[in-house]
C-alpha cells in the first residue's frame, strides 16, 4: 500500500522536475520507454489531414489559456472557477467505484486512494467527485466516514450530485430533490458542500432550482449540472445559457473531442467551469494504446506515462477547470496528480497527440 512518505518522495521529485514553458504557463500506466511515435505513422494521408485540423483547433485553444493557469508552491496547477476566481487543482477523483459490492481490500485501497488524493493538497481541497446514487450511496457514507476518521476532511473539495428522476428522465418532485440531498449532507459529513451538480441532465429547471436555494442559503457553494451522452449536448447547451450554474460536468478525452465543437466553447463564453469525466475513455484508450510504449517526445510535456499523457492533453484545453478521472488503486492515483506538475503540451504537441491517437486501432 502506498505510504505517505512514498507520495511525499514522489511529489517532492515533480517538484524538482518543474520548468516554465515557452508561452508562459507559469505566471499565474504504463511506464515511459524510448519509441518514436511511430504508432500512426501507417494511417491514411486524409485522416492524418483530418486529425491535423482538429488538433490545430484545439492548440490554439490551448496555447491561448496558458495565461490563465497558475500553480501552487510545489509546483502543482490550479485553475480558477469563473464564477468565484477561486482556484482548485486540475487533478481530481471520481468516485463511483466505492461500492456496498467492494471487498474488504477493495474498500481498503479506495481509502487509500482518498488519503492519497488529500494529502498535501492546498487550502482550497483536491476535488473528489461523487453522486447519490454512486455504489448505493457507500461512495458518499464511507468516504465521509474516512474523511473524519482520518482527518483529511479539509484536503477534499466535496462535490456531489443530485437526480431523482433517473436517466429516463420526468419531472422531479421538489421534496424528493430535498430529501436526497439532505442526505448526501448526512453521508458525507458535512455542513456545506463545495459542488452538488444535477446528474444526467434531470428536470433541470426542478432540480436546479432546489439547489439554488441551497447555494442562497449557504449550504451549498457551487451548483452545475452533468451528462456524458452526446444526445443530451443541445439541451446541456440550452442549460448553459439559461441558468446561472458555476459548473458543467462533461465527457472529454483526447479521442472523444466533440464536446471542443460547442460545449467548451460556450463555457468560456458563460463562465463555466468544466469537470471532465472519463479522460480515459473509460477502458477504450487503455484497449487502443495496449503495450505501447509511451513516445519520446512526450518527456517534452514531462508526462511520464500514458495516464499523463490523456490527462495533460484534457487539461491543457483553457476550457477545462478539473479532471475527474476514477480509480481505487493509490498508486494509479499518484500517477494520475503526476499530471498536474510539470509543462503542459504546446499546440504542436496537442497536434501530434491527436495524430498519435488517430492512428491507433479501434477500440
Amino acid at each position: 500500500m502506498l505510504t505517505r512518505r512514498d507520495w511525499l518522495r514522489i511529489t517532492a521529485g515533480a517538484g524538482a522536475a518543474l520548468t516554465l514553458n515557452c508561452t508562459g504557463e507559469g505566471s499565474g500506466g504504463a511506464e515511459m520507454a524510448g519509441g518514436s511515435g511511430q504508432a500512426g505513422a501507417g494511417s491514411e494521408a486524409a485522416g492524418a489531414t483530418q486529425a491535423a485540423g482538429a488538433a490545430q483547433a484545439a492548440g490554439e485553444a490551448q496555447a491561448a489559456g496558458e495565461a490563465q493557469v497558475a500553480r501552487t508552491a510545489s509546483g502543482e496547477i490550479v485553475k480558477a472557477i469563473p464564477s468565484t476566481d477561486e482556484e482548485i487543482p486540475v487533478v481530481g477523483l471520481g468516485g463511483r467505484w466505492i461500492s456496498t459490492r467492494s471487498t474488504p481490500e477493495e474498500l481498503a485501497d479506495h481509502r487509500e486512494v482518498l488519503r492519497t488524493l488529500a494529502a498535501d493538497a492546498p487550502p482550497s481541497g483536491r476535488l473528489f467527485d461523487s453522486a447519490a446514487g454512486y455504489g448505493g450511496g457507500a461512495s458518499e457514507d464511507l468516504s465521509g466516514d474516512w474523511a473524519i476518521e482520518d482527518g483529511f476532511q479539509d484536503g477534499i473539495f466535496w462535490a456531489t450530485k443530485v437526480n431523482v428522476v433517473g436517466r429516463g428522465g420526468g419531472s422531479a418532485d421538489p421534496a424528493e430533490v430535498r430529501a436526497q440531498i439532505e442526505r448526501s449532507f448526512e453521508r458525507m459529513r458535512l455542513d456545506v458542500i463545495d459542488l452538488n451538480q444535477v446528474h444526467n441532465m434531470g428536470d433541470p429547471p426542478t432540480q436546479l432550482g432546489v439547489l439554488q436555494e441551497y447555494k442562497d442559503e449557504g449550504r451549498i457553494r457551487y451548483i452545475g449540472i452533468t451528462t456524458t451522452s452526446e444526445s443530451q449536448y443541445d439541451e446541456l447547451e440550452r442549460v448553459m445559457r439559461e441558468h446561472p450554474i458555476d459548473f458543467i460536468g462533461i465527457d472529454y478525452a483526447v479521442d472523444n473531442r466533440v464536446a471542443e465543437e460547442r460545449i467548451l466553447p460556450l463555457a468560456q463564453d458563460e463562465g463555466i467551469a468544466v469537470m471532465v469525466y472519463l479522460p480515459f475513455g473509460r477502458s477504450r484508450m487503455w484497449q487502443r494504446i495496449g503495450d505501447r510504449p509511451l513516445p519520446e517526445w512526450a518527456s517534452e510535456f514531462d508526462a511520464e506515462t500514458w495516464a499523463q499523457f490523456m490527462l495533460k492533453f484534457v487539461i491543457a484545453h483553457p476550457a477545462v477547470t478539473v479532471a475527474a478521472p476514477g480509480t481505487g488503486d493509490p498508486e494509479h492515483m499518484v500517477d494520475n496528480l503526476g499530471a498536474a506538475h510539470g509543462r503542459l503540451p504546446t499546440q504542436d504537441h496537442l497536434r501530434r497527440m491527436v495524430e498519435l491517437v488517430e492512428g491507433l486501432p479501434s477500440a
